[in-house]
């Protein structure tokens, strides 16, 4: 559900669908070879993001966020990863850091290979290993609810020339802070991680 759910994602960032235009069950699934079951469940979690409009007893149609929509939710999830980002390098166990650094290293070997395919959930997880590691539960909960929405949008990142290797180097930062347990170095290079995120994906939709 996760991939379709990201290629529609793509057809309506590339402005393939565009706002306003029916999501038909039946035309997405005969497209993409699935049942309807998992269509249902890629536009309701589309619909979860903002980029699709759910409408009872009719088809979803696209409505992509405005600019300046996007701009308050990226804005929004920068603060919200640099702070797990700060109390992690302060609060994580001996275990959770070393789970976060052998994660960082096989995220490496995917960027050796030039697999973005895999990249993405295991991207997912390093980013969930901070927020558990902020040991605020409350926290997490929003930062992981804010970067949902938003996934179909960050996912786009990958496709940008170069961005794995860039990403990583990101997170090596990131991840060096933390073990260090230096909050603000953490929490500042978390900052500028989550800003190259919405610059690169900027990038991309301006190229569509």
């Amino acid at each position: 559900m996760t991939e379709l759910r990201d290629r529609i994602a793509e057809d309506i960032v590339r402005g393939r669908l565009g706002p306003g235009m029916p999501l038909e069950e039946i035309e997405i699934a005969r497209r993409f070879c699935v049942s309807r079951t998992p269509v249902r469940e890629a536009i309701r979690a589309l619909a979860a993001t903002g980029l699709v409009e759910a409408r009872a007893h009719r088809s979803a149609i696209v409505a992509r966020p405005s600019p300046e929509r996007l701009r308050d939710m990226f804005a929004t999830l920068t603060e919200l990863e640099a702070l797990c980002a700060g109390l992690a390098a302060e609060h994580m166990t001996i275990k959770e850091r070393q789970q976060l650094q052998k994660l960082h290293f096989a995220l490496g070997e995917l960027v050796t290979g030039n697999d973005p395919k895999r990249y993405y959930p295991m991207n997912e997880k390093f980013h969930g290993l901070i927020y558990a590691g902020s040991h605020n539960d409350y926290l997490a909960e929003l930062t992981l609810t804010t970067r949902t929405r938003l996934s179909p949008f960050s996912h786009m990142q990958f496709h940008a020339l170069g961005r794995l290797s860039l990403s990583h180097a990101e997170h090596d930062r990131v991840v060096a802070a933390i073990l260090s347990g230096d909050c603000v170095a953490a929490a500042t290079e978390m900052r500028r991680h989550i800003s190259s995120v919405e610059n690169t994906y900027e990038r991309y939709a301006d190229s569509a």
